[in-house]
């Protein structure tokens, strides 16, 4: 199969996205180029007219209402079982812009022997290069982030999770996990580690899938050739958000680990938030909190897990 013959089932998750849906419609088609495909919406019960007027921009479009706000997995999930593809599917958030020719690309990579999940070159709103890329969590990465900071830490392998050396984004390359706005999945990938894991609800969620495809034999590739802009959420100031982000990065550390190294890995976590919380950091002020709570944990295993 040729990477122009194969239909691809895009897979978007939508809570009141109405003002981001116009350009991320008109971006699909360029996006997707000659690449036949076809769009599956999850909607999470969005209340400013999100599905009214995806039925306007994209009347062909599959619309499975959730009725809730049941979160970025499960939206996934539903899509994916509404859509019975058994082709490539392209998760995207709403506020992903394609670059023309983007899905293209990453079909020919895809079609690697290997290859399970292909990524983009992202950009910002203002062109800037989104550094995407990240390696598996681990205890002495999540020191080196509390101590010396990510995006130091992020230029040395060993150290840091989050891949920080803007050379590592000029040429193809595999990566543990990627930032999951954008991304296609083959159906072989797809069908080996789905479902996402509803759990999660928003943050890590794609971390957890990654890893798990990669537990799976499969490798995540990053294609430099295929580009798109993500706008980006309000992680990074929403102290809510930073707050449940931090969580579930415990979650899933727990989940592959055993209760010792979790507890090192919360330390570390709780370290980074703290010194941060002390220098006025609202958002850190609010995860410190969280961290210091295990009940609070989303999916933890209970007080004294960390014990």
């Amino acid at each position: 199969m040729t990477h122009v013959s194969a239909t691809v089932t895009v897979v978007v998750v939508t809570f009141n996205s109405a003002h981001l849906l116009p350009a991320f419609v008109a971006s699909l088609g360029p996006g997707l180029g000659e690449v036949p495909w076809h769009l599956v919406v999850a909607d999470n019960a969005s209340a400013d007219g999100t599905v009214e007027l995806l039925r306007e921009l994209a009347p062909e479009a599959k619309i499975v209402e959730m009725g809730r706000n049941a979160g970025y997995a499960a939206g996934i999930n539903a899509a994916v079982q509404a859509a019975g593809a058994s082709g490539p599917t392209m998760v995207l958030n709403p506020d992903v812009r394609l670059d023309p020719g983007c899905v293209p690309e990453l079909l020919r990579v895809l079609e690697e022997e290997g290859a399970g999940i292909a990524v983009p070159r992202l950009t910002d709103a203002d062109g800037r290069l989104t550094m995407s890329m990240r390696r598996e969590p681990t205890v002495l990465r999540a020191a080196a982030d509390a101590l010396i900071g990510g995006r130091r830490a992020g230029r040395i392998p060993l150290l840091g999770e989050h891949i920080t050396d803007p050379r590592r984004y000029d040429r193809p390359t595999t990566t543990d996990w990627a930032e999951g706005s954008t991304q296609l999945i083959s159906a072989a990938c797809l069908a080996a580690c789905h479902p996402w894991d509803e759990s999660f609800f928003l943050y890590s969620e794609e971390t957890d899938f990654h890893l798990r495809a990669g537990d799976a034999g499969f490798t995540i590739r990053f294609v430099p050739t295929a580009g798109a802009v993500h706008l980006g959420g309000e992680s990074a100031t929403s102290p809510a958000l930073w707050s449940l982000l931090v969580a579930n990065r415990v979650k899933l550390f727990a989940q592959r680990h055993g209760r010792a190294e979790t507890t090192l890995y919360w330390a570390m976590l709780l370290l980074r938030e703290g010194t941060r919380a002390l220098l006025g950091k609202e958002t850190s002020r609010r995860a410190t909190r969280t961290l210091l709570h295990p009940r609070r944990l989303t999916g933890s295993r209970g007080p004294g897990w960390v014990a």
